[in-house]
């Protein structure tokens, strides 16, 4: 239990909303208008003081956001245009519609490191974890599984907390427990279906996690 202490004070810390902070390093995905797919993802800054926000983007675009009106998360960038907040991400970062495009900001700037030909299920790595794996993911709207990286810490009773990077890059915890299975700030159907754990996620992602993967060898 001490360990699943340990693992959330640490992800708060990595990337918790930036609720208090004058500035925080983040990722961007940039999605045009209307896309639900996109291939941009680059370094970005966040920075906010007294409601006022500005997005610093490494490929040099700066967003200056000042509220507006009475309703939250309505703001007008520098050049007047209508633009709206949304926290669809939960404590994974915040969503930004601009009239030509959607700004995703994740706090978690792990999704930014290059791929590891050398492990992978990078970022995870048993220096970490008990156990790294890859594991059948769907992102929501797909119709074919691809592989994504977790790292496993594991408990006794054959328990453990998996760490998982979905296929937008947001990483989140799955604690497998005795008597229930619950997922960091996501809602979660889970079945055991043989020696598999079919979870299907409040916001369509549908993952397979195997029971050697949870309780080891």
């Amino acid at each position: 239990m001490q360990r699943i202490l340990f693992l959330a004070a640490a992800l708060a810390m990595g990337w918790a909303s930036p609720s208090f902070a004058d500035s925080t390093p983040a990722a961007c995905a940039i999605y045009p208008a209307g896309e639900d797919h996109s291939d941009i993802l680059i370094p970005c800054r966040f920075s906010q003081r007294q409601g006022s926000i500005t997005l610093t983007r490494a490929d040099g675009t700066t967003h200056e956001l000042s509220p507006t009106g009475d309703a939250p998360g309505n703001f007008l960038d520098q050049e007047g245009r209508g633009v709206y907040r949304q926290s669809g991400l939960g404590d994974q970062g915040l969503i930004f519609r601009f009239p030509d495009e959607s700004v995703y900001v994740y706090w978690n700037t792990d999704m930014l490191r290059p791929a590891d030909d050398g492990n992978p299920t990078a970022p995870f790595s048993t220096g970490e974890y008990d156990a790294t794996a890859l594991f059948r993911c769907k992102a929501a709207g797909e119709t074919d599984f691809g592989r994504c990286p977790g790292g496993i810490l594991r408990m006794e009773q054959q328990q453990a907390s998996v760490v998982v990077q979905g296929p937008s890059g947001d990483q989140f915890t799955i604690n497998f427990m005795t008597d229930y299975v619950n997922a960091t700030n996501r809602t979660v159907d889970a079945r055991l279906d043989g020696d598999t754990w079919t979870l299907d996620f409040g916001n369509g992602e549908v993952w397979e996690i195997p029971l050697a993967a949870i309780e080891g060898g």
